[in-house]
């Protein structure tokens, strides 16, 4: 064993010994949650399937930053992906965004593409995988693709990809700037990362806007 890996292998037991792993259950933040604490460090990506009302199946790519729950990006393909299409996806749900320092995916084999992992390191971003079965390792993005599932996608159809993307983007304006969670401690994306302007609705003095083809209403202050 060279003497480089011994010293490393030593200060990684000193460090260890000093600072021990958390007990199993323990309430300590995990990996995850301590990357994503800093701002525009963290990005999640995942993808779904969903059919048309024509019965035609698409791949949905959902982009998220883990930080301020704000949806980055969709990306929509019809079926049958391979790598080419995985990076084109990712680069036009990200495109005109800065890009982060991580991008956490978990272990579907549309993510191990060799052209995928080739992207990720033009783009200078380091892969984190989820621990494989476990989708509380890879929660945030999870939701989401759950809340859109539950709340709007099966609420709604949609004739073909283009239409599809259309109603995403209507969704992701929604999600973003109007929907509160509880997670934010009853704020919005745009409102943690600092760019609403929406006052404060008045209980006297409000109406309600409709988002999503009159899918969802809010207050808002008049």
């Amino acid at each position: 064993m060279p003497s480089a890996w011994r010293s490393t292998r030593t200060w990684c037991a000193r460090i260890l010994a000093n600072h021990p792993l958390p007990k199993s259950g323990g309430n300590g933040p995990s990996w995850l949650s301590t990357i994503a604490e800093a701002r525009d460090s963290l990005w999640s990506v995942d993808l779904f399937r969903c059919e048309s009302i024509l019965l035609k199946s698409f791949w949905v790519m959902v982009v998220m930053d883990v930080f301020s729950r704000r949806i980055v990006g969709f990306a929509v393909e019809p079926a049958h992906i391979d790598g080419v299409r995985v990076c084109r996806m990712f680069n036009e749900a990200r495109c005109g965004q800065p890009l982060p320092k991580h991008l956490s995916s978990d272990n579907d084999p549309l993510f191990r593409f060799h052209r995928w992992r080739a992207n990720l390191r033009v783009l200078d971003i380091e892969e984190l995988k989820s621990i494989p079965f476990a989708p509380r390792s890879h929660p945030f993005v999870e939701r989401l693709i759950g809340t859109l599932r539950r709340e709007y996608l099966d609420q709604t159809f949609f004739w073909n990809g283009l239409d599809l993307h259309r109603k995403l983007d209507q969704f992701a304006l929604y999600y973003n700037q109007r929907r509160v969670h509880a997670g934010l401690n009853g704020r919005t994306p745009a409102a943690r990362c600092g760019t609403t302007a929406d006052p404060p609705a008045n209980l006297n003095h409000y109406a309600w806007r409709s988002d999503c083809s009159g899918l969802f209403h809010t207050p808002v202050a008049v």
